[in-house]
């Protein structure tokens, strides 16, 4: 899927017409979610002491290079990898909205650490392999530095599963998969399109995966335009990217077979909880789970943190497939 439809482009085509000046821009705003400023490495491994770590390059299917971390488990490489990737507009450090502006001005200010993660499972036995998707963190451009939430971004997860098919000590180990939001429908997408790549895959951690169309619309809603949807897909398309339905977790669920755990935030204020719930019930897989996280609103801070926060769950999940 490419386009929207005709009544849809006309419908975006007489709005544009007759927006202000005022909520053009926050329209726009909204479209540019798909070319953000990247986030940048403001902590590597070192920072928690871990060791044997080093940097990769790795190219994704259609060559776009694709910076990355190998992390050894404490104590030396074990026969575990967790194939380990991020959100939009984060990069495998996690997110310095702590630090600032520009980062500091989209959805949440805080820090998203993902390297405590890599140290939670390190100290678990598990070897990680992080990476940047394309247009993110410190990894090569293409398609014009804008995201296709998953459209293009499947192939940095093929590309990244086949180099690990190909090395001489991964292609030995366990492999499972820590694929959250953009990198959940990416690696749904990818899974759709090379189910032969991740046979061997044991399990899926896929946290707050999310279909675009309703993060735009609450992020329309919060702004005062969301009267304006159909306009907010043509801008997406002028800027080279997809409409919002075409970025989405549930277009690629009913291709995942193997084991899941999901989370989402149950009162997110970026999307619903039907709206998660829809994407875990597509989900091809016998054995899944989702778990609620409650009592907050905020998908930055208490989302994207909580497995580095709270992390007996998920590294429980693991050993049961793993060990």
């Amino acid at each position: 899927m490419t386009g929207i439809s005709r009544e849809r482009m006309l419908k975006a085509l007489e709005q544009e017409k007759n927006i202000s000046r005022e909520d053009h821009e926050k329209v726009k705003g909204l479209a540019g979610m798909v070319k953000m400023p990247r986030s940048f490495i403001f902590k590597n491994p070192d920072e928690y002491g871990m060791q044997g770590w080093y940097d990769l390059s790795i190219p994704s299917d259609d060559g776009t290079p694709l910076e990355a971390w190998y992390i050894p488990a404490k104590g030396g490489s074990s026969d575990k990898l967790v194939i380990f990737n991020h959100a939009l507009p984060m990069c495998r450090a996690g997110y310095p909205g702590h630090l600032g502006e520009p980062w500091s001005n989209f959805v949440e200010p805080v820090e998203i650490d993902f390297v405590i993660q890599y140290k939670h499972l390190t100290d678990a036995g598990y070897n990680v392999l992080t990476y940047d998707f394309r247009n993110h963190g410190q990894s090569g451009a293409a398609n014009g530095g804008v995201s296709g939430i998953g459209q293009w971004e499947w192939r940095d997860c093929v590309g990244v599963k086949k180099f690990v098919d190909a090395h001489p000590e991964f292609s030995k180990m366990k492999v499972a998969l820590y694929s959250q939001c953009l990198g959940g429908i990416s690696q749904y997408a990818a899974i759709s399109k090379h189910p032969e790549l991740f046979e061997n895959v044991l399990c899926m951690c896929s946290p707050l995966v999310p279909n675009m169309t309703v993060i735009l619309e609450r992020f329309a809603a919060l702004q005062g335009v969301d009267q304006y949807l159909e306009l907010v897909d043509l801008e997406l398309l002028k800027l080279g990217g997809f409409p919002a339905a075409d970025m989405s977790g549930a277009l690629w669920a009913p291709h995942v077979k193997l084991p899941v755990l999901m989370w989402q935030v149950r009162k997110d204020i970026l999307t619903t909880a039907e709206d998660s719930q829809r994407t875990f019930d597509l989900l091809a897989s016998t054995d899944k789970e989702l778990y609620w996280i409650e009592d907050t609103t905020k998908r930055f801070e208490d989302g994207y943190n909580w497995f580095g926060r709270h992390p007996e769950k998920v590294l429980s999940y693991l050993a049961k497939y793993m060990s």
